[in-house]
């Protein structure tokens, strides 16, 4: 038997969105804009997957853009915003001049933090390198792990047009500030429009919250949010509040048999921090030891199916997470980082059987380290 820990790299297709899958292939499979009895039926689909998606999120179905991902949707947003501060710099323009050529300390500036996710954070790093804008990648804090609000303040300029931070980290599950930043930056854009200065818009990726904890655009005060397909709209508008209180109660159960299990010292969670509050789902831990690489131990594991840290970086053996070290982690620490995130279908047996799994898994690797 094997257990899967690994819901915040993808979640298994629920029986339902199966079903609605398989029907939409079958009878919708035309095109939307035809007349024809498949093109109306995709048609139909397609409005009542935005007016779903619109219910979740507390927005209204004609803001809902769809793309083919979250990485797509960010650097939508991205270039969105690009190209709204150049059309702001062109309409306030007074006298004639070439608007295709910005005048100096007109590139856009835009404003992120260091623990994003790669489809924020390589864009960002491209768009400077090619000199189309300037980035600031706001350290979080070691102490809470989060982006502060005023560290976020410190650096916007008279050229930020976009502040982008993620609503709660893929890695630690920390949950960021988002609703106050964006209270804090509507009250200075007032200020700056009095002086004209570009309007500065908000940006958060959604993407871990969603089918783990409440997420309304309207509370979150944000201009634009990013959420992903393979978190199945209709079932977390329904139960997300169970869904949430059943993935806290199995990740509590799961840190408690982790310390109980392996000598208190020999474990670190790398997830929790003073004052943050933190996904349901997500546990981020450490066997701190020598030879306990995440990835070495995961190889030895018969039962647990998990990760070292974000599937986009899988790639990076045995180095360890950067945002990880971010957050003020120990080098040594970080490398032997697990991160196991748990689901709707996730129970205290399966816990059980992963601990088991892990102890089996360490007592293998100091067995083949002794002399």
């Amino acid at each position: 038997m094997q257990v899967y820990m690994d819901y915040n790299a993808t979640t298994p297709v629920a029986p339902e969105v199966m079903e609605a899958v398989s029907e939409a292939m079958r009878e919708a499979w035309g095109n939307p804009s035809s007349s024809y009895g498949a093109g109306r039926k995709a048609k139909e689909i397609i409005s009542t997957a935005r007016e779903s998606l619109a219910r979740m999120v507390g927005g209204r179905p004609e803001d809902i853009i769809f793309t083919s991902g979250g990485t797509e949707a960010n650097n939508l947003v991205i270039h969105t915003a690009l190209r709204h501060f150049r059309e702001s710099l062109e309409q306030d323009q007074d006298g004639p001049g070439d608007s295709s050529t910005p005048a100096v300390g007109t590139t856009p500036h835009i404003i992120t933090s260091n623990v994003e996710h790669d489809s924020v954070r390589l864009p960002l790093e491209h768009l400077v390198k090619e000199g189309l804008a300037e980035a600031t990648f706001v350290p979080v804090s070691t102490r809470s792990g989060q982006a502060e609000v005023d560290d976020v303040l410190a650096v916007v300029r008279p050229t930020t047009c976009l502040v982008s931070i993620m609503l709660a980290n893929n890695e630690t599950g920390i949950i960021m500030p988002v609703s106050e930043l964006s209270q804090r930056i509507r009250a200075l854009n007032r200020k700056r429009a009095a002086v004209g200065l570009p309007r500065i818009l908000v940006h958060t990726d959604a993407a871990q919250m969603i089918g783990k904890g409440h997420v309304d655009v309207q509370e979150l005060g944000v201009d634009y949010l990013t959420i992903v397909g393979h978190k199945a709209a209709e079932l977390v508008s329904r139960n997300w509040e169970a869904y949430e209180a059943h993935m806290r109660d199995v990740r509590d159960y799961l840190e408690a048999r982790l310390e109980a299990s392996f000598r208190k010292q020999k474990i670190h969670l790398n997830s929790q921090f003073t004052g943050s509050r933190r996904l349901c789902n997500t546990c981020n831990f450490s066997i701190v030891g020598p030879g306990l690489q995440g990835r070495r131990v995961l190889s030895r594991c018969k039962t647990l199916l998990a990760s070292v840290g974000a599937a986009c970086h899988s790639e990076k053996g045995d180095r360890p997470s950067s945002i990880l070290l971010s957050c003020g982690i120990p080098y040594d620490v970080a490398q032997n980082a697990l991160r196991l995130s748990v689901g709707r279908d996730t129970t205290r047996e399966d816990v059980d059987l992963v601990v088991q799994d892990l102890m089996q898994a360490v007592a293998q690797l100091d067995q083949d380290r002794a002399p």
